[in-house]
């Protein structure tokens, strides 16, 4: 659904702009320093990527979910680094919020994630509770004076250590270890007992920090629920990521398309054997594979978002998103290593970075193998 075509083309434009101008030519800043520099933040902050999927009343752009979607294939043509940190707002960081939380939830917390004055983030998984996350073992303890106090763990959370607002997922009732005994929280940076770590080493995307958060005794107020209601948070985490996976999808198509115009210009300039090796047809093979899953995705996504956008019932549908997509920048980028030889595999042109920065895509918001589970078990229930 576009609700305004001209508004959108406008937007996508400017989103080109940023990208050439000012997201490529710090990306090997943005790795150095492990850090999105504060004028590429500010910038962001402009084109309003804080806010994109937040409802206008509340500050943001409230675009719909195609819109987001071409959006963020725009977008993620730089750095991955740069959507976590100017583009989670847009996604995990508010959508929980913006699906169930209270009226005064809303009115405190998103205009201020609308404008990237806060940064938020999902706390949902735990060392022993990741593709199984209703295995969590962070509790929540009722005290009887509207207060609980939280105890546990929370490993490889984008943007922990930099976030200002934590959507933080417990177990609300020991007796129940069922999805209904989970609430989610919302829990300010600053908290007593809230405890989010430094930045923890990783394979590839520097300047999306990841780390852990550890509940030690921290008080918050009955209000805090999303929602007001406790047992309704793994409902609440599920509508964020079937959105979010749509949104991944389209977050890693970018980055493939970029990965292919790279390897289109190296193999018109690259000459062996005394001609460009674009001229030898098992390099054109490789560069026509690309090609065809990229569109293949682009056109699944489009198509998941649109049915979203329609109200129907699209589980399913983001798991094959998911899956496809990223799986298929994982084909692309080791292709376009191939193409590049040394060259990609060396630092200097970008092209390992983005190899080592979308390995992680297949990864998080659902392994590969989770989301064939989720389709094979929808297949079987509807047939």
């Amino acid at each position: 659904m576009i609700t305004n075509t001209e508004k959108l083309d406008r937007l996508l434009g400017d989103i080109k702009t940023f990208v050439r101008e000012l997201g490529i030519p710090e990306e090997d800043r943005v790795e150095a320093e492990d850090r999105v520099p504060d004028h590429i933040v500010v910038a962001a902050r402009r084109l309003g990527t804080f806010g994109w999927s937040i409802p206008k009343e509340y500050g943001g752009s409230g675009l719909t979910t195609e819109e987001l979607a071409l959006a963020f294939i725009e977008l993620s043509r730089c750095s991955v680094a740069y959507r976590a940190h100017i583009a989670t707002n847009a996604g995990i960081g508010s959508e929980g919020l913006v699906q169930d939380g209270t009226e005064e939830q809303k009115r405190k917390y998103l205009p201020r994630l609308a404008s990237g004055e806060m940064l938020g983030c999902l706390a949902l998984t735990e060392p022993d509770a990741g593709s199984d996350a209703i295995a969590l073992s962070t509790t929540a303890q009722p005290t009887g004076d509207g207060q609980y106090v939280i105890n546990g763990k929370k490993c490889y959370i984008t943007l922990a250590p930099i976030a200002d607002l934590f959507t933080v997922f417990a177990r609300t009732n020991p007796d129940d270890p069922s999805a209904s005994g989970i609430s989610a929280f919302l829990i300010e940076r600053g908290t007593l007992g809230l405890e989010p770590g430094g930045s923890t080493p990783k394979m590839g995307q520097e300047g999306a920090p990841i780390g852990e958060i550890v509940l030690n005794n921290c008080r918050v107020p009955a209000s805090a629920i999303v929602g007001g209601v406790p047992g309704r948070g793994f409902k609440t985490v599920m509508k964020a990521l079937n959105k979010q996976r749509i949104n991944l999808a389209a977050l890693c198509t970018g980055p493939a398309i970029r990965m292919l115009d790279e390897a289109i210009a190296y193999a018109r300039r690259r000459e062996q054997f005394g001609r460009p090796i674009a001229d030898f047809q098992l390099v054109q093979a490789m560069l026509a594979e690309c090609k065809v899953e990229i569109e293949a995705a682009r056109a699944l996504i489009v198509e998941t978002a649109r049915k979203r956008d329609r109200g129907e019932d699209v589980t399913m549908d983001v798991s094959i998103c998911k899956y496809f997509a990223t799986e298929m920048c994982g084909r692309v980028a080791d292709r376009v290593v191939q193409v590049f030889g040394a060259q990609g595999y060396v630092k200097g042109t970008g092209i390992e970075r983005f190899y080592r920065d979308v390995r992680a895509f297949r990864i998080y918001e659902g392994t590969s193998q989770i989301h064939l589970l989720n389709i094979a078990k929808r297949l079987l229930r509807s047939n």
